[in-house]
């Protein structure tokens, strides 16, 4: 008989607990009738996994031991008076060597090891009699599945092309809390061929592929898909040479530890990219109690925003008329509210660059019809994946955001000013623009004042060319007293006044001269002065 064939019967001949014992050491599925068991075992053991077998081995060997146990208890059981046999029935003497006292994980203790012990005995005139007794020891420590049934979530900015090793558990091997584990993984010619040709090499640009071997943790939780999370204290090396892990959030709580933020790990640099060559990966960690960690290795080749945009607007646009809809039923009348929403206010702006938005985009998951410009929203979470909507603040994952029809026929209509960076939604669908009062009133006003600038400059020109010029008040006693005083002749004299009258009357044209000066009476500030 074959070994295949051999460890097949083993399989065939467990009872339903070592089925269930077997398919939760493997994270399988342990639900189900016996035969549905039986046939996920068998899967199984065509797998050829070491653990497995060793697994089947040690079920198959406590079975053996459990019924030679119960055979010999019967045996002994024969040779007692009949009053002790009646005091000890055959059906509590079979009890006590099933699978409850007896489970996978237990220590088997022979009587010669618990006659020296001071394990308490039940029945101490059957001990005294030399009957065997199976007391309860110490439950082993829970069995770790070697592959669990976990799932990633899948991550954006990321194309999975291959699995380097599933999905493994961090195993406790002592019982100290710091633990250390080391998996190993190979890599195929064309997946070495695939991350070596993606290498980015250009000057002044740090080293980086776009096909990448990536590393990640997460916990044990078959329930849904898990987000990346590290193990406390957590350390990787890869090839011996330590890796680099994303910085550790600081808290500001006593008595909790920083964790680092959920994302994963490119260990590309440090892969040795040969097929022939194994890469190990050794991962200390600190035991969590209550909970339990996986690690897995991925393919991955990585994506750009530009990219995700692309994939975005080639899924298609959102039709104008389901905004539309929503535009209608959120301004529709209620009869019972004594307040009637005639109008909606949406910005154009982005809420993240505060710009006219050039992609107008939202989640299907948000109710509110403000959009935000998918251009800066990726690129925000290429640098920090954190997939909030900026409007609501709720989860805006990636696979949800839908390009806005109704939005992008705004953007791009004649009709929008381009000054205005927020509209109005009416009541039947349509939309206008919306200038703010005060930018109204400063319009206004600037308006105003340039008209009523216009009039004063014109009325001003008018008079200017009507009225007569007519010298000011200060003129006549300005040219008055120009008055030399140094001349000695009355000639001088006389041409100082005679000057003067020519000013007079050039500065009155409108009066009639009638006659020259008679005296100096007239004008007493012009009388002659003796300096001598």
């Amino acid at each position: 008989m074959s070994e295949v064939e051999e460890m097949e019967n083993m399989v065939m001949s467990f009872r339903v607990s070592e089925l269930q014992t077997l398919l939760g050491y493997a994270g399988r599925n342990k639900s189900g009738r016996k035969t549905e068991l039986q046939q996920r075992a068998l899967e199984l053991l065509r797998s050829r996994s070491h653990p497995i077998l060793t697994k089947i081995r040690e079920l198959y060997q406590n079975i053996q031991q459990n019924h030679a146990q119960a055979m010999s208890q019967q045996a002994q059981a024969k040779d007692l008076p009949p009053a002790h046999q009646a005091s000890i029935p055959h059906s509590a003497v079979t009890q006590r060597t099933t699978s409850i006292y007896q489970t996978p994980g237990y220590t088997h203790v022979t009587p010669q090891q618990r006659a020296g012990s001071t394990i308490y005995q039940p029945y101490p005139y059957a001990a005294q009699k030399g009957i065997p007794l199976t007391a309860p020891m110490p439950v082993a420590p829970p069995q770790y599945p070697v592959h669990p049934d976990v799932k990633f979530k899948r991550l954006p900015f990321y194309d999975l092309l291959g699995e380097l090793m599933k999905p493994s558990s961090l195993t406790p091997n002592h019982n100290t809390r710091q633990q250390e584990q080391t998996f190993v993984f190979h890599l195929t010619p064309q997946q070495a061929t695939d991350i070596a040709s993606s290498r980015d090499c250009r000057q002044g640009v740090k080293m980086d592929y776009v096909v990448q071997v990536q590393l990640r943790f997460c916990l044990q939780e078959t329930s849904c898909e898990q987000e990346d999370n590290f193990p406390p204290n957590c350390t990787v090396k890869v090839n011996n040479k330590l890796c680099g892990l994303p910085n550790l959030v600081p808290t500001n709580k006593p008595g909790v530890e920083p964790k680092r933020p959920p994302r994963p790990v490119n260990i590309s640099q440090l892969v040795k990219l040969s097929p022939t060559v194994a890469n190990t990966v050794t991962v200390s960690w600190a035991a969590d109690y209550g909970r339990r960690y996986a690690i897995g290795i991925y393919l991955v080749r990585k994506l750009t925003s530009s990219e995700l945009l692309q994939r975005m607007k080639s899924k298609g646009v959102k039709h104008s008329d389901y905004t539309r809809g929503l535009i209608k039923e959120k301004l529709c009348e209620d009869a019972d509210s004594e307040i009637a929403t005639t109008s909606l206010r949406v910005s154009l702006a982005c809420p993240l660059g505060k710009m006219r938005m050039s992609t107008p985009c939202r989640a299907s998951t948000c109710y509110h019809l403000q959009c935000f410009d998918a251009s800066l929203f990726l690129q925000m979470n290429e640098r920090k994946a954190t997939w909030h909507c900026p409007v609501c603040d709720k989860p805006a994952l990636y696979d949800n955001l839908t390009i806005d029809g109704y939005f992008q026929e705004v953007l791009s209509s004649n009709k929008l000013l381009p000054d205005v960076n927020e509209i109005q939604l009416l009541q039947d669908g349509s939309w206008e623009n919306l200038v703010l009062k005060k930018e109204k009133d400063c319009k206004d006003k600037h308006e105003a004042n340039t008209s009523h600038s216009k009039k004063d400059i014109d009325v001003t020109l008018e008079i200017d060319e009507s009225a007569p010029s007519t010298p000011a008040p200060n003129d006549k006693k300005r040219t008055a007293e120009v008055i030399d005083l140094i001349s000695d002749s009355s000639d001088d004299e006389e041409s100082v006044i005679t000057s003067s009258n020519k000013k007079m009357a050039l500065s009155s044209p409108s009066k009639p001269q009638t006659s020259a000066i008679s005296s100096t009476s007239d004008y007493p500030e012009l009388m002659i002065i003796d300096l001598e």
